[in-house]
């Protein structure tokens, strides 16, 4: 493989010849509009969602670019259910579960109806299978039709020194492993009819509350009878989860500790699991955006710059009888962002790679159109060079540092801290790696596909501001995080768009090296996601 590394010397020179061209003006004009009344906060499958890629599609036009979608199209069609559990009875044992108290439970398939009777139960502890790590929870246990519990977070998450665990994955950094979606598959893989992850607050990076926040809802792509999901899914509370073990006989503590020793095996409980279920299901067709300047060398290979459009549309009124929930930095502002890249690239020299550009459909379902278009990429993603993503940048003006999410992933980290140098910046960790931040973005679709990919996104720390310093950027996050997916996500004349265009032409930078042919970024040697990458080396000569 050729350059691998040859990018990062003259990212400098690069950025000096390209002095920073985002118009903060732009930003705060296009997060206007998108976060207005109008757009009805930009849900799928309504008005909103079609007067927001109307929107945006007229935009790319205007800017001369040309779609990307299949077929010559500029949307890529998604197809999506929207399910909601009804009430019925839930049992672990003899222990009858509360829907919200005990138990926040919801389905991805639309059925009519769960209906699991008398299931197996079967502890499997972290529920890991990483063998580049040399560790498997489950020695061949068989989960056909039963019920897994797992416990959330990775099992070094909270590993005292001298255990097995202890340093194999990424310490108080979360790995993909300890992710619940990650659990979720894996049980659907092995068979599982339910999967039940065990909550509690450090190791999930949220509280009770959020954990139970879908009140029975949740949305999923249209998938094939070859990649079904399993038929119930959701977190058992700390509280209920001790009464539950107790009841069994079992100490909950201790079995923490038993999960992070190599030597742990699946655990049969004595109680069965019951849930019988109605679900009610809804269709919706959605879409992607995608356009893209064409290269003129290696047409085949594309950086992919992405946002997603949706946001979270009306919803209960709050305290001033609002019920828009506008998502103005989240992620009106990215899609802003995006725009503002593909109107610089637009007006440079023709690049080596096709640059596409990606405004995704339903993250805030669950990364849904970013992840259709990750099993059906309109371009190969073994030649997708890296994935940008912008989601939720700060307002509070000029950075003297730029966050970096997911830090030890991948070389894209090194282009990331030459670009932030030549705007006199520094690169600053994420503060609580925990939380998994990595994983919880659109870019994470094409990155468990191999994609090396770099997000920006101000919920991972506070900002060293140049008028304040960290203090200022912590009231900044403080206020943002007390408006996070809420009314109050809107646009405001106050808000400084500076440092998002700071951040947009950290891109545009980065942007410009990626597009060059023969560079190609790669996942460092402890990511887990170098293994797949790497079985698609032949492709990237």
């Amino acid at each position: 493989m050729k350059n691998k590394i040859a990018y990062l010397l003259p990212l400098v020179a690069i950025a000096a010849a390209n002095p920073p061209k985002t118009d903060p003006a732009k930003l705060s004009a296009m997060t206007r509009e998108l976060a207005s009344d109008a757009y009805g906060g930009r849900a799928p499958g309504t008005d909103g969602e079609t007067k927001t890629i109307d929107w945006a599609i007229a935009r790319f036009k205007a800017l001369g670019l040309e779609p990307a979608g299949p077929n010559g199209a500029w949307t890529q069609k998604v197809p999506l259910i929207h399910t909601r559990l009804g009430d019925g009875p839930v049992s672990f044992g003899a222990t009858q579960l509360k829907q919200g108290t005990d138990v926040a439970l919801t389905t991805v398939r639309a059925d009519p109806a769960v209906s699991i009777e008398n299931a197996p139960l079967v502890f499997v502890g972290y529920g890991v299978n990483a063998p580049e790590a040399k560790w498997n929870d489950f020695k061949g246990a068989d989960l056909k039709g039963k019920v897994a519990v797992f416990l959330v977070n990775d099992p070094d998450f909270e590993a005292p020194e001298g255990v097995d665990a202890k340093g194999r994955f990424g310490g108080k950094r979360m790995t993909y492993y300890g992710r619940w979606t990650y659990k979720y598959e894996e049980a659907a893989r092995r068979g599982a009819v339910g999967a039940l992850i065990v909550h509690d607050t450090a190791g999930a990076g949220y509280p009770w509350s959020t954990a139970n926040a879908s009140n029975g809802e949740n949305y999923d792509i249209v998938r094939g009878p070859e990649d079904q999901r399993i038929a119930l899914q959701g977190w058992l509370s700390g509280e209920a989860a001790n009464r539950v073990f107790a009841a069994e006989g079992l100490d909950l503590t201790a079995l923490r500790q038993q999960a992070r020793s190599a030597t742990f095996r699946p655990i049969t409980m004595k109680a069965r699991f019951t849930a019988k279920l109605p679900v009610t299901v809804e269709r919706i067709e959605s879409a992607n955006v995608l356009a893209k300047i064409p290269g003129k060398v290696k047409p085949d290979e594309t950086v992919q710059f992405a946002a997603h459009w949706d946001a979270y549309g009306e919803g209960p009124p709050d305290a001033q009888g609002r019920t828009i929930r506008p998502g103005a930095n989240d992620d009106a502002l990215g899609v802003a962002g995006v725009m503002e890249l593909a109107r610089l690239f637009k007006a440079g020299p023709a690049p080596d790679r096709t640059l596409v550009f990606a405004l995704w459909t339903a993250e805030e379902r669950g990364l849904l159109g970013s992840e259709w278009y990750a099993t059906r990429p309109t371009a190969p993603l073994e030649k997708t060079v890296a994935n940008l993503t912008l989601d939720i940048l700060q307002t509070a003006g000029e950075a003297k540092d730029v966050i970096l999410v997911g830090a030890g992933q991948s070389s894209l980290q090194d282009l990331l801290t030459e670009a932030a140098r030549a705007q006199n910046r520094v690169v600053t960790p994420e503060e609580a790696s925990e939380r998994g931040l990595f994983y919880r973005a659109d870019h994470f679709s094409v990155v468990r596909r191999g994609v090396p990919a770099l997000q920006l996104m101000a919920l991972g720390g506070a900002s060293d501001m140049r008028e304040g310093g960290r203090a200022a950027g912590q009231k900044w996050l403080d206020a943002y995080m007390a408006c996070y997916h809420k009314t109050c996500d809107a646009w405001a004349p106050d808000w400084n768009f500076t440092g998002a265009a700071q951040d947009v032409d950290l891109f545009y930078a980065m942007g410009k090296r990626l597009s060059k042919a023969g560079v190609w970024p790669e996942w460092r040697p402890a990511s887990e996601f170098r293994a797949i990458r790497d079985n698609s080396a032949d492709q990237r000569q």
